[in-house]
């Protein structure tokens, strides 16, 4: 499972961007969230995520996962 941190939220539309650890950002949808609800989410957040596929064909973060401290 990768890391990163919740970078930006469009709460209206339940999608934001994870900051990865190498510096890019990626997708994630609310329906890909895992233990946790999307409402809950903020910015500067740390997650676990693993990459995958969207609809689209573009990489995104799935099984998103709020990281325990």
């Amino acid at each position: 499972m990768q890391e990163g941190t919740i970078r930006r939220l469009v709460s209206d539309r339940g999608f934001g961007f994870i900051r990865r650890i190498d510096g890019a950002d990626l997708f994630f949808h609310g329906a890909d969230l895992q233990g946790a609800v999307f409402a809950a989410l903020r910015e500067g957040q740390e997650v676990g995520f693993e990459i995958g596929r969207g609809r689209d064909g573009r990489l995104q973060a799935v099984k998103v996962k709020l990281a325990r401290s």
